[in-house]
């Protein structure tokens, strides 16, 4: 223990006057006990120290063996001499050993020591020296080796260790003593009573001690990038739409959005579909009575005049005009179940949330821009880039007059606060949106042209429907929260930063992000 080398230390400085060596005072003691020791007393000024490093050689036990009765070479060189006549390769094992002939012919073939004559092993020399041996000898007795070559050859051989000496060179101290008075570490309500505190000693704090680590919670990566994001998206006027409703109807998920209900993204290949229950009651609600209207969606007032389209209404426009076609548009001209349109599902986008949105925008319509950032799920293979739920960022902006120039100068401006400056529009099928544009920006890490993103305006078979008017306009765009997560943090694979394999120190210990910081 260390406080039992606290008097041995200073005892030995005591009956010396020159300072003394750690392991020659004590030969048997840990140095990490005289090290503790050593810190105990040089907080006080008791003593001073000095830390010495050195590497010393040791034999394993099979170079302690080799030291004692030869090298395997040797003892190979001497069973092919006496044989006279030539010695089996055969017969080389049961002579000296299995390992000892398996090491000792390739080290005397490769020492020209033997030969090879047909099957037999033949000498090639008269003599040989055991420089092996004469090595492992001078290591056994000095525990050094002035030959670095020497030591990597018995190092990959397995002779020998190499291992780290720690030894302090220890003298007296300003304020030495032959005996270590015991301190006190707390002051005591006897102390104060008797007056004893006046001259007891105390244990002196030490400021430079680190402190215990505090466990505590951190933010994901993926809540800080995320929280990025809405600042983004609040500095530019949007409001957060309510994504609370992970379960959601086909209704919202593929029909409000003019996904005909044949589209293979409905198929249990793409969709998690729910089994109880596994549909829901048709639609009732009034919308005007609704919670979750976001405030903008809100009439301007008591007094305004407009009617919101009733849920019963917009239901049967969303059928007409999928089965037989509706405000200029033929539709997709197929029978439309509404069975198929109540299968309840783990909704697949967020656009779910926008469309329910924008119905209740329909009630009084209005300019009014909305975000939201929350958890989709895929029936996806799962592999480095691809889990079955991720997070997906979607932007609406609704106004009457807006074109396809205005939301590609608004993806400029948009990206610019990520810091992308570069943007290329690649044309694209979605469909709820038409124009529909793929983003495309240039990664300067990567050094190449990746996607970022989705856009597009959405079709009038989908706004219509919902009693907004003709010539009111929205853009709509998404990408996902995953990747540009992936790349601010170096994470290659997505199942290290979401999931039961990620490292929880990386949690711990992830660094803040700025978007348009590289």
């Amino acid at each position: 223990m260390a406080s039992d080398m606290t008097k041995p230390i200073l005892d030995a400085l005591s009956a010396s006057d020159a300072p003394i060596i750690s392991n020659q005072a004590f030969p048997s003691i840990p140095s990490t006990n005289v090290k503790s020791a050593l810190d105990r007393l040089g907080s006080r000024q008791m003593v001073e120290y000095e830390t010495m490093d050195r590497e010393v050689i040791s034999l394993t036990e099979e170079g302690e063996t080799i030291a004692n009765n030869g090298s395997h070479e040797v003892k190979v060189f001497q069973a092919v001499v006496a044989a006279m006549d030539g010695l089996k390769i055969s017969d080389l094992p049961g002579i000296v050993g299995k390992d000892n002939a398996k090491v000792g012919q390739g080290n005397a073939f490769k020492k020209g020591w033997i030969k090879k004559d047909k099957d037999l092993l033949r000498p090639n020399t008269e003599s040989v020296v055991d420089d092996t041996r004469e090595l492992l000898m001078t290591v056994k007795n000095t525990q050094t080796l002035g030959d670095q070559k020497a030591i990597a050859d018995l190092k990959r051989r397995k002779l020998i260790t190499l291992q780290k000496v720690v030894t302090f060179k220890i003298s007296k101290g300003p304020k030495y003593a032959k005996e270590f008075v015991k301190e006190e570490t707390d002051l005591t309500f006897d102390m104060l009573n008797s007056g004893s505190w006046k001259t007891v000693n105390l244990k002196p704090y030490n400021f430079k001690a680190k402190g215990a680590p505090t466990t505590a919670g951190a933010l994901h990566p993926l809540n800080k990038v995320r929280q990025e994001f809405r600042n983004i998206f609040f500095e530019m006027g949007f409001e957060e739409m309510p994504t609370n409703r992970y379960v959601e109807t086909g209704f919202w998920n593929f029909d409000a959005l003019f996904v005909p209900q044949q589209h293979p993204a409905r198929d249990l290949q793409d969709t998690f579909y729910i089994a109880d229950p596994a549909k829901a009651d048709p639609p009732r609600e009034d919308p005007l009575n609704d919670p979750h209207r976001p405030k903008s969606a809100q009439p301007a007032s008591k007094a305004t005049t407009a009617k919101p389209l009733d849920y019963k209404d917009y239901w049967e426009n969303v059928r007409e005009v999928h089965q037989n076609g509706k405000y200029g548009s033929i539709g997709y001209r197929y029978p439309w179940s509404a069975d198929e349109c109540l299968r309840l599902v783990l909704r697949t986008h967020t656009t779910s949330v926008s469309a329910y949105v924008l119905h209740k925008l329909a009630a009084d319509p209005r300019p009014a821009r909305f975000f939201s950032i929350d958890r989709v799920f895929r029936n996806e293979a799962v592999d480095a880039t691809h889990l079955a739920e991720f997070h997906q960022i979607e932007g609406v902006i609704a106004d009457f007059g807006l074109t396809l120039g205005g939301l590609i100068g608004f993806m400029e401006v948009f990206f610019a606060k990520m810091g992308i400056h570069q943007l290329r529009f690649k044309p694209a099928y979605n469909p709820y949106t038409e124009p529909s544009m793929e983003i495309f920006g240039y990664h300067d890490g990567l050094g190449k042209w990746v996607e970022i993103g989705n856009s597009g305006m959405f079709r009038p078979e989908m706004l219509e429907p919902m009693g907004l008017p003709k010539d009111m306009r929205v853009y709509g765009w998404g990408l996902s929260l995953e990747r540009p997560t992936m790349i601010k943090y170096g994470v290659s694979n997505i199942r290290e930063l979401v999931g039961h394999k990620v490292d929880l120190n990386f949690i711990e210990t992830n660094p803040a992000v700025r978007l348009e910081k590289d």
